[in-house]
């Protein structure tokens, strides 16, 4: 009698057994189904926008040529607006490109020089039209980055230095260990809000103010720098300004 029921629990257990199997088996099918599924609607929406931010290159370019004939207060400012709508474009081919498989980095030695003078020379027109001065020390110096991603970072420090200082000065300058420090005498951010400035969609007391920050760009500026093995911080000071430092001595990457 003992062994009869010893048979059947284990065929019981035998029968468990099996069937157990076939949810898990039929749980791993469908997770991969809709990853696929995922990855391809992912696949289908970068594709997309892809296009679509080539193809609104172009009528910008059409519009800044037709401004580069023009010489007055309004052509100015409709040339700062465009260069802001060129900068939002810019933003959505990063982001897109940022979880690509393809993402294309080209890992080198470079001069910092060259790639911060090519960032600063795209604001020339901010500088001018804020009456902000540049205090830009050379920099003497290479890394070992990416130019067009790390050209991307400095850009979105200089954009957010120049929109949040009324007047002043924005200084550019190498700190020992090949820290680029960037730092602006602007309106400066809240205490609360630093620890969380580089969170994807967080503007802070200065965004509300502003109403048109989207709390992206510092959140690509860190997802970037992390990518390039570059560390990122800032400190700020309410009504003295903001410096955001680059640790670009930290990379450990492998030049091609």
């Amino acid at each position: 009698m003992n062994l009869f029921r010893v048979y059947i629990k284990q065929r019981w257990r035998g029968i468990e057994d099996k069937d157990y199997q076939e949810i898990i088996r039929f749980i791993c099918e469908e997770h991969n189904n809709y990853r696929t599924s995922t990855n391809r609607r992912y696949a289908d929406m970068t594709d997309y926008y892809t296009v679509w931010v080539h193809q609104i290159k172009t009528p910008i370019a059409s519009m800044r040529l037709t401004l580069q004939n023009e010489d007055t207060p309004l052509s100015r400012k409709l040339s700062g607006d465009l260069f802001r709508v060129e900068q939002y474009v810019e933003m959505v081919l990063t982001f897109l490109r940022l979880d690509s498989e393809s993402t294309d980095y080209v890992i080198q030695e470079y001069d910092l020089d060259v790639i911060v003078k090519q960032a600063v020379r795209k604001f020339a027109g901010e500088f001018i039209g804020r009456k902000l001065s540049l205090i830009y020390e050379p920099l003497n110096t290479t890394v070992i980055t990416d130019e067009k991603w790390l050209s991307f970072v400095i850009e979105q420090i200089l954009s957010n230095a120049l929109k949040y200082t009324p007047s002043g000065s924005i200084t550019i300058t190498l700190e020992p260990e090949k820290k680029l420090c960037i730092r602006d005498t602007g309106i400066g951010i809240a205490k609360e809000d630093l620890p969380r400035i580089f969170e994807n969609g967080y503007t802070g007391h200065n965004g509300r103010a502003d109403k048109k920050a989207s709390g992206i760009g510092l959140y690509l500026c860190k997802r970037i720098c992390a990518n390039l093995g570059h560390q990122i911080k800032a400190e700020s000071v309410i009504g003295e300004g903001t410096a955001v430092i680059l640790d670009l001595a930290s990379a450990k990457l492998e030049t091609e």
